[in-house]
């Protein structure tokens, strides 16, 4: 099976390994509005949700707020605002976390304040790197599935 990312984006299951997420958590973000699949929602039993290439680098850009420490609400703010500021330029900026504030830093030299809060240390999360990372593991993955369908069995006719 090939990875046709345009016309056929990405599973479910091929999101949650390219981000690093579980599927409950794919799960329950669609159903609460973090980020429903641009390509194919789920529509009932047996429809599956189809994701773009853009969707799952928000998803990706969302799981990295979370191992930064932010809470899934506060990562919610930060990505809504992230949206407004970006829309579809999300690997160009970077993040800066200080305690339970975050600003983002955007290519131009803009500075966006995207919560409102405390102070504290400094985190900067490169977005550019996020897309890389998720480029690398698209490649990774879809080599890995091109060998395992050339690798399987075959049914013979009689």
């Amino acid at each position: 099976m090939t990875i046709t990312i345009e016309t056929e984006g990405f599973s479910g299951t091929q999101v949650c390994a390219l981000v690093g997420i579980t599927y409950r958590q794919l799960d329950y973000w669609a159903r609460t509005g973090l980020l429903e699949p641009s390509l194919a929602s789920a529509r009932g039993s047996g429809t599956k949700r189809r994701y773009s290439y853009h969707d799952v680098l928000e998803l990706k850009v969302i799981a990295q707020l979370l191992e930064a420490g932010l809470s899934l609400q506060r990562a919610r703010q930060a990505v809504d605002c992230l949206r407004d500021n970006l829309g579809a330029d999300l690997g160009s900026a970077s993040l800066i976390l200080s305690g339970n504030s975050s600003v983002l830093a955007a290519s131009q030299g803009e500075i966006v304040d995207l919560l409102a809060g405390g102070q504290g240390v400094f985190n900067v999360i490169p977005m550019a790197g996020v897309v890389s990372e998720l480029d690398a593991s698209i490649v990774a993955f879809a080599s890995r599935d091109s060998l395992e369908s050339s690798t399987a069995p075959r049914a013979r006719t009689a």
